[in-house]
């Protein structure tokens, strides 16, 4: 049988045409892959206004960020009050700061996108001065807290985590973040090298760290981490770095 040119070219393009839609079509269901998958997910979260935040409507304040520990994640709200800033501020209505606790969702670990997504929500929610939020939390909290700025360091003007740990690899993130750890020197739940070894790190890579290590103390480190009055004088002393 004898293929006409014509015929041939039209067998050709037929096919670059059947290529380019099922290329076209791969795309589009790649896209809405990727679209199905984007989290919207908002935190639970409990939150507390110094007693001139009514009155000051033309002021912004800084805003201290807290996670717990393993043992108040739940569906509970109330949990987030065992422990560190929203264990007092209801009886120190002169705190400085907002006070915002995040509650974790049962059997998970803290998701950094999700805690980022929910604070620019609050960001345009409340009167926050958007250079001076402040970022601690404990034990889970400690390594949320470690992990949270050094993946969004543009967010912080300053951080304590508290007997927690990261990711040494990501210490350059977190060059231009004031950091204050804490940690029981005695911890037998997270090594006080998880600390150390962070803190270190930061400041090898021209960062700006410090530690406070407790003789003597165990795992629950945030009981005198947070007493520490020192603590939030030293995190309205920074502001954001631009």
């Amino acid at each position: 049988m004898k293929i006409h040119k014509h015929h041939l070219i039209a067998g050709i393009l037929m096919l670059l045409i059947s290529f380019t839609l099922n290329d076209q079509l791969s795309a589009q269901k790649q896209r809405a892959m990727k679209t199905s998958v984007v989290r919207k997910t908002s935190l639970s979260y409990l939150s507390w206004f110094p007693a001139d935040y009514k009155s000051q409507k033309e002021k912004r304040f800084p805003l201290l960020i807290f996670l717990h520990g393993s043992g108040e994640r739940g569906t509970d709200i109330q949990k987030v009050k065992t422990w560190g800033p929203p264990s007092f501020v209801e009886q120190r209505p002169d705190f400085p700061f907002i006070v915002v606790s995040f509650q974790c969702p049962e059997g998970q670990w803290w998701n950094v996108d999700d805690l980022d997504g929910t604070l620019r929500k609050l960001l345009k929610k409340y009167r926050i001065d958007p250079d001076r939020v402040y970022l601690t939390g404990l034990s889970m909290g400690g390594f949320g807290t470690w992990d949270w700025a050094s993946t969004y360091p543009k967010r912080f003007a300053a951080i304590a985590p508290v007997c927690g740990g990261g990711d040494d690899m990501f210490a350059g993130e977190l060059k231009y973040v004031p950091v204050w750890a804490f940690h029981g020197q005695d911890d037998p739940v997270v090594p006080v090298n998880r600390t150390t070894q962070m803190v270190e790190a930061v400041n090898k890579k021209g960062g700006n760290a410090k530690m406070t290590i407790y003789p003597g103390v165990g795992h629950d480190s945030w009981k005198k981490a947070y007493a520490d009055e020192e603590l939030y004088k030293w995190l309205l002393e920074h502001s954001r770095k631009k």
